[in-house]
């Protein structure tokens, strides 16, 4: 004789059975979020870990004596805390005559192209001339060429204008670059025209809309071509060498790279030559921290339709 569940048991279990599941779902998924979460931050660690640990090296070997950072490289404790390095390059090198030239350069090359790249990207986001496409394809082919290949036509060009071994030839070839003036169209391409007609309207002229109504909406562009430019023409290089040769116009990265080779030196030197490279990383560090929250936000100030 076969037993019969009732109808109401087989609901309650059924029923039972569904709100289970769920639950047991739910309990799964806690447990594997956080296996997932654990196992990322630990690549993160890794990764920060393999980033970090170089630079916390170079601070440490500054403070370190020759000897010492000889016989343990990587060491992050100094055996000995000696100021030795600095000292030498501050008071016995040209390092001060680096750093200022590394300082005047970059500092008109940074207010150059903030100027002039915003000139010419604004030019082709909004004026209507002949060649402007020609132009913006020029630029965007410029961007894709090895900046190693202009280095001889570059060097020719100075030479032709008698301006090598001078400030100036150090500057003016750098006042504008290709991925400036490409940041600045698109940015300015992303500000309604609605603005500048208004602007038009009450009578002003292009340059005076472009400087007063449209250059200060373009504030994040403004601040990310202030980094590049500045951390480009601190770190530049091989520029420097086809346009320089005396030595009291060589900046931090052409002394830096004679110290790195030791043309200045004898023996390894490690805490000179690290306390020297230390030194030329803190001004654009400071820079990078100062200005990173405003990198390439949406355009500022509301515009009303």
């Amino acid at each position: 004789m076969t037993a019969t569940v009732p109808s109401h048991t087989a609901a309650a279990t059924a029923g039972k059975r569904a709100r289970t599941e769920p639950a047991r779902r739910r309990r799964r998924k806690p447990t594997r979020t956080l296996v997932t979460q654990s196992v990322l931050y630990a690549v993160l660690v890794v990764l920060a870990v393999v980033y970090v640990f170089p630079f916390l090296v170079q601070v440490a070997t500054g403070f370190k004596t020759d000897a010492d950072a000889a016989a343990d490289p990587v060491s992050l404790i100094p055996q000995t805390w000696s100021t030795a390095a600095y000292e030498r390059l501050f008071l016995n090198s040209d390092f001060p005559v680096w750093f200022t030239n590394s300082a005047v350069v970059t500092v008109f090359v940074t207010l150059g192209r903030v100027f002039f790249d915003s000139l010419a990207g604004y030019a082709l986001a909004r004026l209507e001339f002949r060649g402007r496409t020609a132009i913006y394809a020029m630029l965007v082919a410029v961007m894709a060429v090895p900046m190693v290949v202009l280095l001889i036509p570059k060097f020719l060009v100075i030479n032709q204008l008698s301006i090598y071994d001078s400030y100036a030839g150090m500057i003016l070839p750098l006042l504008v670059d290709a991925a400036g003036v490409f940041i600045m169209k698109n940015f300015f391409e992303s500000i309604p025209r609605s603005v500048e007609e208004q602007a038009r309207v009450d009578g002003a002229g292009v340059f005076r809309t472009f400087w007063s109504v449209v250059l200060p909406m373009a504030r994040p562009a403004l601040i990310t071509i202030v980094i590049l430019s500045f951390q480009g023409s601190w770190n530049e290089l091989a520029h420097f060498i086809v346009s320089t040769q005396s030595p009291e116009l060589t900046t931090l990265t052409k002394g830096v790279a004679s110290l790195a080779s030791g043309q200045l030196s004898q023996g390894t030197q490690y805490p000179l030559k690290l306390a020297a490279a230390l030194i030329m990383t803190v001004p654009v560090a400071v820079v990078f921290f100062v200005f990173q929250r405003h990198i390439m936000n949406a355009s500022e100030g509301a515009v009303k339709e």
